[in-house]
Formats: C-alpha cells, sequence, structure tokens
C-alpha cells in the first residue's frame, strides 16, 4: 500500500472516518483519519496526501480558515464533505478553493466517483484528456502564457500565477476552444465530468475566480466574457508556442 495514493479525512465525528475509511481503503487508497484542522497542518509537512476530505463543522474552528491554508501553502485535491448544504456555504466552499463540495449524507459510489474525479485532473502521472494539447505544448493568449503538461500559468512577465485544479482545467478548456460559446453544462461535463445540477453555480464562481487573476479590470471583462443566457466564450486569439 506504500504507493497507494493518499487521502487525508478530516473529521470530528469517529463513525465518519471509520466509515470513510474503510470504504476506501477497500478501493485501494491510503487513509489517514484526523479529528482536527491542527492534525491536518501537522500532517501536511511530512506526509502531504494527495487529496482531503474536509469537514467544515469541525469544533472550535473554521473549516473555511483551513481550506485557505490549504490553498496556500499545498497543492492538493480538496474535497467539502460536510452537513453544511446551504447555497451560500457551497459557494464560498468553491470561492476558497475546493474541487467539489458533497454534503452529508451522502452517497459512498458517488463520492467515491467524485474523489476518483479529482485526482484524475490533478495528478500528474494521469494521461491527459483527449483535448488536452502535448505536455510539450503551450497556449499563448492576451499575454498569458498556459502550460497544460506542467499546469502552470504564467504572465507575460514569465511570472507563474497559482490556480487550483478547479480552475486550471476551467482555463484550459476554455483555451482549447476560442470564440466559442461554452455552456455551464458543457464546461462542467469537460472539467468535473458531471452535469449541472439545478442553481449549480460551481462555473460562475470559477469564471469569477479566473477573471480576478486575468483580467485587467475583472468587473468589465474582455477575455472570459459572459453570453446571456447562453454560457461563457473566451475572447482572444489562441495560439500555440
Amino acid at each position: 500500500m506504500s504507493s497507494a495514493l493518499h487521502i487525508a479525512i478530516v473529521d470530528d465525528e469517529v463513525d465518519i472516518t471509520t466509515l470513510l475509511a474503510n470504504y476506501l481503503q477497500g478501493h485501494g487508497y491510503r487513509i489517514t483519519p484526523l479529528h482536527s484542522g491542527r492534525a491536518l497542518m501537522e500532517l501536511m509537512p511530512v506526509d502531504a496526501p494527495a487529496l482531503v476530505l474536509l469537514d467544515l463543522g469541525l469544533p472550535g474552528e473554521d473549516g473555511f480558515s483551513i481550506a485557505r491554508q490549504l490553498r496556500e501553502h499545498w497543492r492538493c485535491g480538496l474535497v467539502i464533505v460536510t452537513g453544511r448544504g446551504d447555497a451560500v456555504d457551497k459557494v464560498v466552499g468553491l470561492e476558497v478553493g475546493a474541487d467539489d463540495y458533497v454534503t452529508k449524507p451522502f452517497d459512498l459510489r458517488e463520492l467515491l466517483a467524485r474523489i476518483k474525479a479529482v485526482l484524475r485532473r490533478i495528478s500528474p502521472v494521469e494521461p491527459a484528456a483527449p483535448a488536452v494539447p502535448s505536455a510539450r505544448c503551450r497556449l499563448l493568449f492576451a499575454g498569458w502564457q498556459l502550460d497544460p503538461g506542467a499546469r502552470q500559468l504564467r504572465d507575460a512577465q514569465g511570472q507563474e500565477v497559482a490556480l487550483t485544479s478547479g480552475e486550471f482545467d476551467l482555463l484550459c478548456t476554455f483555451a482549447q476552444h476560442p470564440g466559442r460559446v461554452l455552456s455551464r453544462d458543457f464546461l462542467l461535463e469537460h472539467t468535473r465530468g458531471r452535469e449541472a445540477a439545478p442553481f449549480d453555480r460551481t462555473i460562475d464562481v470559477q469564471v469569477g475566480r479566473l477573471r480576478k487573476k486575468l483580467e485587467p479590470d475583472a468587473e468589465h471583462p474582455q477575455i472570459i466574457k459572459s453570453v446571456r443566457a447562453a454560457g461563457y466564450i473566451l475572447v482572444p486569439p489562441v495560439t500555440q508556442g
């Protein structure tokens, strides 16, 4: 099991961590059950997991703050698994960088499928999807350099701009279809392998985050524009370099 992908489960309920640990271990993952954000932060420098399952409702701790710390200091998958199903919590969870948001109670098979989808997107050893260009090919647009192989975005000065795995996959999808209006369903299917649920704002939130990083003025976007009742479009031409 030493070569198995490592998943950390952070939940104060022992029954939940035990259930998830047993189920995921049965599917070949190496599991570390934890019961506090502090324990997770102590684990990260010594045995960083490929993915973290994080409960927001940890006693005396701010789950969103823990998510922000993960995004600021480590590159790993992050799936929030929580009983907080309010739409505002979901939006905030995605805004702080979660790759997915699952509410309790959940179906174990669905959670496993979501975990696999996130791991596929972030794993450097997984083969790329058919539409992704060669690892040696960079996509150039509006002064930006997008490197799918290295999973890096650099500005006109060559400085790397940090993106979450979800943001990177979304930008790749736009860059592979420049000048084309892409619906939310299309974008979700190509970045997360699922269709949009009613009132699903996952794509809207991630587009908003991308605009803050790409656009000179995120309130008046010129790179990723909205198309009323249709979706979004990457306006600048894209070349390969």
